[in-house]
């Protein structure tokens, strides 16, 4: 009954604003028959008339005037809060909390995090560094960011990278007082720079692979850190050899700073993926970020 009633009145409302039934059917895209009806039943509920009808023209009578100017402000204020809601609804807003790697945060969220805030300023993104295996969904995340090979069977992951591959390097400096590792195994006779998986609490293993013989090494050594930019550093200035992403040390290698070893032991393994848990519905925000993950890789390939 409500939602007749208001349908009358807005009718009546065109119908009075036109003075013309003929114009005021076009608008609401109804019969002139249909309209007619339409405000004689109006007209019979409240028991008053609102139109006087002549062959040439309509007009609002004293009291169909005196409803007009009551109805004009609310309906203009229902239209104007529809069409707000309209908007909000198609706009993304809301937070989006994502853990990742500093190095996944660099390699996947940072070239698209721009283009993210240009097209969605009502969104926020925050992302939370750290290098543990969060549980995402107590932990309140509504995705996280790493390696392929290290992600849970629950997950719907989505690749957002290209293969990575590790490199074993050491400056020229080191390399002039010990002699370079040509397998894997001569390592352990050299000043190993570790990375500390926090909270793991144990030292990463140097992976290794070629000819289908896989080795995993604890290796020791001097130094020890939980970020790759002081291990590489370190290998800068001599103090041992380290194992990091091959294009975090590109740029040293290219420039001599570092040089190369067991290239050939260095397979690529599967790079980063954004997981989120199969039974929660993708938010909004989270499907604006997919879109344009997806487009950056189509893109590169």
């Amino acid at each position: 009954m409500l939602r007749r009633n208001l349908d009358d009145l807005s009718a009546f409302a065109t119908v009075a604003r036109t003075r013309s039934f003929t114009r005021a059917a076009a608008d609401l895209g109804v019969s002139n028959s249909m309209l007619s009806y339409t405000i004689k039943r109006l007209e019979q509920r409240l028991g008053i008339t609102l139109l006087r009808r002549t062959s040439r023209s309509v007009a609002p009578t004293e009291a169909g005037q005196k409803l007009l100017l009551t109805l004009e402000p609310a309906l203009d204020a229902i239209h104007d809060t529809l069409g707000t809601l309209g908007e909000e609804h198609d706009r993304v807003s809301g937070t989006l909390r994502i853990t990742a790697t500093r190095q996944a945060y660099e390699a996947v969220i940072r070239p698209v995090l721009a283009d993210f805030c240009a097209a969605h300023p009502a969104a926020t993104v925050e992302v939370i560094t750290d290098y543990g295996f969060r549980d995402i969904v107590s932990d309140g995340f509504d995705a996280g960011i790493r390696l392929g090979e290290k992600l849970q069977q629950d997950m719907v992951a989505l690749r957002v990278g290209p293969e990575l591959r590790m490199a074993v390097v050491a400056s020229p400096d080191y390399l002039s007082r010990h002699p370079a590792p040509t397998i894997p195994e001569d390592l352990h006779a050299h000043r190993c720079i570790n990375y500390r998986m926090v909270t793991a609490h144990t030292l990463y293993a140097w992976e290794f692979e070629k000819d289908g013989r896989r080795l995993n090494l604890k290796l020791s050594g001097p130094l020890t850190f939980n970020e790759p930019d002081p291990m590489l550093q370190a290998a800068v200035d001599g103090l041992g050899v380290a194992y990091v992403l091959e294009h975090e040390a590109a740029a040293c290698v290219a420039s001599g700073r570092l040089v190369r070893l067991l290239e050939d032991w260095t397979p690529p393994f599967p790079g980063f993926f954004l997981y989120y848990p199969s039974r929660k519905q993708v938010s909004p925000v989270l499907a604006a970020l997919l879109v344009l993950l997806r487009k950056r890789l189509d893109d590169e390939r």
